[in-house]
């Protein structure tokens, strides 16, 4: 069976007359369903797929091995489900929002969804300032959690240790941003810095939820801000306030009377800036 080709998206009339374009996009879409156990390697890679399938004039990096010029925020770690999650793309040729939107839909799997397409100005790079994580919660696990709740946003310090890359303390507190418990979710909204951000299984664990995970409960990354989307554009609380500082392993546990004021080394961040293909 010979396999259909590509779809090509035409472009303006202005790119048709030979004029140099340079045209960037911002894609919002969900991920969820048996997707969710796809690497973030992988899902980039189904990105490309469905660019040479459509036959979108996705810019290329330069070098021998030249890739799409595609940026990802904040990427998604395996297991969870994105409801709003956002990718960036450069093209060589202006083209229609619309057009685009359609282009990606038709190729797209089960289990990623296009949400919506809009440009951007080709200077500007998606920086994530939010993120807001949703994990379905049973009876059973209520009791006492309003008060384990307040527990932690009343408490100056939320110490937790990390293995990787290598064994430390760090003091979570300052990147919770507000815990707020629904009637049949907990949902955790998170700052993110370019020195780091909380994990949610850590914040679940300062909570004693950690055997929801183990059960097979869906953790979901319901919301992620951009701070040139934000309706506060303004500087995070934790920017404006420092970094926390983190504590190896051999240091032993905090002092208590309060945080040290010498900060030794900066949390290591989830990711060290967006996930481009320049980097």
């Amino acid at each position: 069976m010979v396999p259909e080709p590509p779809q090509q998206v035409t472009p303006s009339p202005s790119a048709a007359a030979g004029e140099a374009a340079r045209e960037k996009v911002r894609v919002r879409f969900r991920k969820d369903g048996d997707l969710r156990l796809v690497s973030h390697r992988d899902l980039m890679k189904c990105f490309e797929r469905m660019f040479r399938r459509a036959g979108l004039p996705v810019a290329s990096t330069r070098g021998f091995n030249p890739k799409p010029r595609m940026v990802f925020p904040l990427s998604l770690a395996l297991g969870i489900a994105g409801l709003d999650e956002a990718v960036e793309l450069e093209f060589n040729a202006p083209l229609a929002p619309e057009a685009v939107h359609a282009a990606l839909a038709a190729q797209a799997p089960p289990g990623l969804t296009i949400l919506s397409v809009r440009r951007i100005d080709c200077r500007l790079s998606g920086q994530p300032r939010r993120v807001r994580y949703r994990v379905p919660l049973p009876p059973q696990h209520r009791p006492g959690l309003p008060e384990r709740i307040q527990g932690l946003l009343d408490a100056p310090e939320c110490w937790v240790e990390r293995t990787r890359p290598h064994a430390r303390r760090l003091d979570v507190r300052p990147y919770v941003r507000e815990i707020s418990l629904g009637e049949h979710a907990l949902e955790i909204d998170l700052w993110v810095t370019p020195t780091g951000a909380a994990r949610p299984e850590e914040v679940l664990e300062l909570l004693g939820l950690t055997e929801l995970l183990a059960q097979g409960a869906v953790l979901e990354r319901a919301a992620l801000e951009l701070h040139d989307e934000s309706p506060d554009p303004g500087p995070t609380p934790l920017m404006a306030g420092g970094a926390p500082r983190a504590r190896s392993a051999s240091e032993g546990p905090p002092p208590k009377g309060g945080r040290p004021a010498e900060v030794e080394r900066p949390p290591t961040p989830l990711l060290p800036g967006p996930l481009s293909f320049d980097s």
